[in-house]
């Protein structure tokens, strides 16, 4: 038996995050990776979310998957990899809040466990009754959790569902960075809702404009490209538009665009695509999602910073 139906499921990596704030000697580490991110930002928001990916049998992957449990995340699809440990990345963060990679625990990118991600041990009814599908980049630096990624697509598919893509850039994950530009290409063409950074943007589409975007790739209905602090342009529903970004205090900026996207698909969910076409929803929509991105960034943590929707509604209400 399956359990209840999620209306969306978040595929790839969920990871360990290793700093060291503002130089310091001891290490601070806090669970993370995107789509993980992404699943635990719903969660929080009220919009029920599985999660699928792999971790090691190690602590971390023991502490990992009852962080979703606790959440009320689904991890039914999570899978223990019995001798690939969990992934952790190192991470240098600037007074400012900002993030740099630093390198992996292990020399080898693909020696994770989220590298292994075994499309034959995925449920095919986890995708039962499900709208959406979040997906990243970085598994298809790696062929097992790439074939589980194109499997997935398949099934939601199958449902009538649509996948939101949120292009992660970070050559560190691949042994072959040449090879990404084709394949993240290739995702593209299945995705319904795009989501980059504008440096992604221009280094995937050689332009950071939706419209243009959009008019490149008409099989989508939204594109979403955002830029931190300064905001978010969007064409959604026929509708171009911009939301400037929130002055906050940031603490930490690690997953602000994972919590984006949550806040983004809880109005989904929400609201209904419906709500798409019509462009002053479309614009609250965005503002609602750039308000979960700049709250998260005013705490230390990719998930423990995401905030409640009581914080969310309070923090627009304040600037209307």
């Amino acid at each position: 038996m399956v359990g209840p139906v999620n209306p969306v499921i978040c595929l790839g990596e969920i990871l360990v995050d290793s700093f060291w704030p503002g130089g310091e000697e001891t290490k601070l580490s806090l669970p993370g990776g995107a789509p993980a991110n992404v699943a635990c930002g719903l969660s929080k928001l009220g919009t029920a979310a599985e999660f699928i990916g792999a971790v090691g049998v190690d602590a971390w992957g023991q502490a990992l998957k009852r962080l979703l449990q606790d959440l009320n995340v689904g991890a039914r699809g999570l899978q223990q990899h019995p001798t690939a440990p969990t992934r952790e990345v190192y991470v240098l963060t600037d007074r400012a809040g900002e993030r740099s990679f630093a390198g992996f625990s292990l020399p080898d990118p693909a020696g994770f466990a989220d590298a292994h991600l075994i499309c034959d041990r995925i449920d095919p009814l986890l995708f039962k009754g499900a709208k959406y599908l979040v997906l990243g980049t970085l598994g298809l630096a790696y062929p097992e959790t790439r074939e589980s990624i194109l499997q997935a697509i398949d099934w939601i598919k199958d449902q009538n569902g649509h996948v939101v893509l949120d292009v992660n850039w970070r050559p560190m994950f691949w042994e072959n960075p040449a090879q990404a530009i084709g394949l993240v290409k290739d995702l593209v063409k299945q995705a319904s809702f795009l989501k980059l950074s504008d440096t992604e943007a221009q280094w995937l589409l050689d332009t950071t404009d939706p419209m243009i975007i959009a008019a490149q790739q008409p099989h989508l209905d939204g594109v979403l490209v955002t830029a931190g602090a300064a905001g978010c342009r969007y064409f959604l529903g026929g509708h171009a538009g911009e939301v400037s970004g929130f002055d906050v205090d940031v603490e930490d900026t690690t997953g602000a665009g994972d919590a984006f996207v949550a806040g983004f698909l809880h109005q989904l969910c929400t609201r209904g695509r419906h709500c798409l076409l019509d462009e002053e929803t479309a614009h609250e929509m965005v503002r609602y999602a750039s308000a979960v991105g700049a709250l998260t960034t005013t705490r230390s943590g990719a998930i423990a910073g995401q905030p409640t929707p009581r914080e969310v509604d309070a923090f627009l209400f304040l600037r209307n």
